[in-house]
């Protein structure tokens, strides 16, 4: 939040590349703002300040722009995938919206419905191709990108070259790649460069004797443990050669020991595996397309009997953590990615989490652990165990067509909404749409609203009485509960945190709205203020100092 004198340092600085004034009394229109926030972002972030002139001496003049702050702030990241608060500020009786832009992250740029805008003077223009380049060149070159002059075609496994044909025939049948040469089936994928091989040729189609001869690190080792005992692995394979055909391998000896868990209510019955394999291979793809190679260590796959655990050196990308991986990209290894992509292993430059995140959702299981995660390693458990099996129901009434048209964010909301958690602003926007399809209601209004899953879906699995208790009490009987608790202990007066125990399932500001409604029914009172505070019936003689 802003104090009064950074409010007051801002608004006597010079307007500048970082800081954009607009007086916006009667309003400002999406547009403008969703453009100024990919300016600034491109520019190392800053502050769009609506209801302050932009001349100085500036004044406030207050604005009427954006009534609905949370709802805008659900709009902008709708619009630009990027998260951006913003911050409503009171000077004098006037309105401030503050709207606070955060920095792009290295080598890569914001856009706008694919203009990157940028500020020129009092102007706001499209970026120059010159300039773009600039930025995606920031992070240094990409290692997998750069030349092996070491590396020879005889370094290459001709059954991988052969499985990387088959992949990309599969994702483009149209392009009679089956008819292509190898070297210009490798120079098509940019893995054979000038007459030269790519690193990523070698992380992709190499041998076990080039790669334990040039890269030795690059490789991924798979166990299977039992237990958390300390000692050998009941089952190590270590793969030091091309990826491409390793990460079948990979999923079969997971997929051995991989039990189903067995439901049933009533006669509907339904298994579940422990581990999703779309969820394993995305995971894996992310740590070998992701990890950096300039670091000796190697990716590792270690299973359990309910979890899976996938390290991979070098720690997240630049600007990359597990607050904004859904909706950030930077991949460290793009050729890699592209190729990935290109055989249709991979559907946006290496990016898969939000597939993991979906599959985690939809089979009720806990959403992805990144807790082991340092600046040397990106640690991902994936856990296996079903946490609620009435979920699953749930979302097997929900359809698995409608299923089919959530977005990722949606698939987050109905998790958050299921585990009785507030809905963050950037994912807002997407609770009418889920309103809209009955999948969940909502309770309450203004700062007190809360979402819960739809009642029918409740009594559609004998559970009208789990609807009733999530949705609470009607008001009425919730003033009855504090007004009856206050009378029991009219002595000495009762505080707010003790009433909010008695409703566990309302927020404080809840709590201290059904107390000002009994206030000013005559039937309570205060004596105090802040922490100090204590509530007494007003029928009641007492006296506060015994």
């Amino acid at each position: 939040m802003t104090t009064p004198d950074e409010f007051r340092a801002l608004i006597e600085s010079p307007e500048s590349t970082r800081v954009e004034f607009k007086a916006a009394s009667g309003g400002f229109h999406f547009e403008e703002l969703a453009k100024y926030c990919v300016a600034l972002a491109n520019e190392g972030g800053g502050k769009v300040v609506l209801g302050v002139t932009d001349r100085r001496p500036r004044s406030v003049v207050g604005t009427r722009a954006f009534d609905e702050p949370g709802r805008t702030e659900a709009g902008l990241f709708e619009r630009l995938g990027h998260r951006i608060s913003m911050e409503e500020y009171r000077h004098e009786g006037n309105r401030v919206l503050i709207v606070h832009v955060p920095a792009r992250l290295p080598g890569t740029a914001w856009h706008d419905r694919g203009t990157y805008w940028m500020r020129s003077g009092d102007a706001l223009v499209p970026m120059p191709d010159e300039r773009l380049r600039r930025i995606y060149a920031e992070t240094g070159p990409d290692f997998s990108a750069e030349i092996c002059l070491d590396a020879q075609l005889s370094d290459l496994d001709p059954a991988a070259i052969e499985f990387l044909r088959q992949l990309w025939q599969r994702k483009a049948p149209g392009q009679d790649i089956q008819l292509r040469s190898d070297e210009r089936l490798l120079a098509d994928a940019e893995l054979l460069v000038g007459g030269r091989f790519t690193w990523a040729a070698l992380l992709l189609l190499g041998t076990r004797e080039a790669l334990g001869r040039l890269l030795g690190q690059a490789e991924v080792i798979f166990e299977y443990r039992s237990n958390d005992a300390p000692g050998p692995a009941a089952d190590r394979r270590e793969f030091r050669q091309g990826f491409l055909p390793v990460l079948d391998e990979i999923w079969r000896l997971v997929n051995l020991r991989n039990d189903l868990q067995h439901f049933q209510q009533g006669l509907f019955v339904w298994d579940v595996p422990t581990f999703d394999e779309r969820a394993v291979r995305e995971a894996v793809l992310n740590a070998v397309s992701h990890r950096d190679y300039r670091h000796g260590g190697s990716v590792f796959v270690r299973q359990y009997p309910r979890r899976i655990e996938i390290v991979s050196p070098g720690g997240f990308p630049p600007g990359i953590n597990e607050q904004n991986l859904l909706w950030e990209q930077n991949p460290r290894n793009r050729r890699i990615a592209e190729v990935l992509g290109k055989c249709g292993l991979v559907e946006r430059a290496g990016q898969g989490f939000d597939l993991i995140y979906r599959a985690c959702i939809q089979q009720s299981k806990p959403l992805p652990d990144f807790s082991r995660t340092s600046e040397s390693s990106v640690w991902l458990t994936l856990h296996g165990e079903i946490q609620d099996p009435e979920f699953l129901r749930f979302l097997e009434e929900v359809g698995r067509e409608r299923l089919a048209t959530f977005s990722t964010e949606d698939f987050l909301v109905v998790d958050l909404v299921h585990r009785e958690q507030p809905v963050p602003a950037h994912l807002a926007a997407r609770l009418s749409y889920l309103l809209d399809q009955g999948v969940i209601e909502r309770v309450g209004r203004g700062r007190g609203v809360r979402h819960l899953l739809s009642r029918r879906f409740y009594r559609f699995l004998g559970q009208g009485g789990v609807y009733t208790r999530r949705r609470g009490l009607d008001r009425e009987t919730n003033k009855a509960l504090l007004l009856r608790h206050i009378e029991d202990s009219a002595e000495m007066g009762t505080r707010l945190e003790e009433l909010q125990q008695v409703l566990p399932g309302l927020s404080r500001y809840q709590v201290q709205t059904l107390l000002r409604e009994l206030k000013r029914a005559g039937r309570i009172k205060v004596e105090g203020v802040t922490r100090a505070a204590r509530w007494f019936p007003t029928d009641q003689k007492h006296n506060p100092t015994q």
